[in-house]
């Protein structure tokens, strides 16, 4: 007689389920944890930057002053909130009769949150301020700030670092950060081993405990959010170098995330039951935004190659 087969025993069985859901569908982005937030009210936050500095002149005894007399000028912006929100729909028969490991809803709601943060995270870097975008870190440096590479792109260099790290003079010269793709950090490391013998010598370790290289003091996060496909004369695979500061809560220096001050952060709220399905509605939504105060608390290295 033969025995019963592994398929056939297989109908007598159940799968073994791990609770949860592991992750695969991650971008490394340590800069998250850093990057401060302010929460602000009414329908936008405006703020001043010096534009020009009042007149002065230099004089002596009986000099008339006819030189000191210009007044300083100033220039205005506006950065609005923009709104991230996504619907979580769940059948109530799923809901009912299918969470006895995972909470159907609540791994649903779980994921739009994640898809929320994970966009925010991408138009901080890329965003170009329409159809409802946050202006993006890309978009924000002026053309002062950056710092050109060759016509056709050139290769990474402690030269251009350099360069980059004097136009940011929002702290006196104080950066709170760089950001690289890690094929931008690929190279800086090979530029550490043509040193001759050189090991990465200078870290810096995050509030989470996360040790991160760093280059004159300055952390180096890995930011995998900024594109590597960028077009620099006749190459399409350039991407850039991001310095700055971040603002310490006086809205004067560097950057800053901003959301609403009655609704900070992600917000999760029933919006009901379907008219026309038996699927509940939660409803996941952020009211965010992207601010720069300082002009000079960001600087790009633009056009580097691998």
């Amino acid at each position: 007689m033969a025995s019963v087969t592994l398929a056939e025993s297989a109908k007598l069985s159940e799968d073994m389920l791990v609770a949860g859901v592991i992750e695969n569908i991650i971008t490394v982005n340590p800069f998250y944890e850093v990057l401060p937030f302010a929460g602000i009210e009414g329908n936008s936050l405006a703020y001043n930057r010096e534009n020009a500095l009042g007149a002065s002149q230099w004089t002596t005894v009986g000099t008339a002053i006819s030189g000191g007399k210009a007044a300083a000028t100033f220039t205005q912006l506006t950065t609005s909130l923009t709104t991230l929100v996504g619907d979580a729909e769940v059948n109530g028969l799923i809901q009912a009769t299918r969470s006895n490991i995972n909470n159907q809803k609540a791994v649903q709601v779980a994921s739009k949150a994640k898809a929320l943060g994970r966009a925010y995270q991408d138009k901080m870097i890329t965003g170009t301020g329409s159809s409802n975008e946050l202006d993006g870190l890309l978009n924000l440096a002026s053309a002062g700030q950056k710092v050109a590479s060759a016509t056709n792109g050139s290769n990474l260099s402690f030269a251009k670092m350099d360069e980059c790290m004097d136009k940011v003079t929002d702290k006196d010269g104080e950066i709170d950060y760089i950001m690289m793709n890690a094929r931008t950090i690929r190279s800086y490391m090979a530029l550490l081993r043509a040193l001759g013998g050189a090991g990465i010598g200078e870290t810096v370790t995050l509030p989470s405990g996360k040790t991160l290289p760093a280059y004159r003091g300055v952390p180096i996060y890995r930011n995998d959010y900024i594109p590597i496909d960028q077009t620099q004369g006749n190459v399409s695979t350039a991407t850039s170098v991001i310095m700055g500061t971040l603002d310490d809560g006086s809205m004067m220096h560097g950057i800053s995330g901003l959301t609403a001050s009655g609704s900070a952060g992600i917000q999760v709220e029933e919006a009901g039951i379907s008219e026309t399905k038996d699927e509940t509605i939660t409803r996941v939504k952020w009211y965010n935004g992207l601010a720069l105060f300082s002009d000079k608390g960001l600087a790009l290295m633009t056009g580097i190659l691998d």
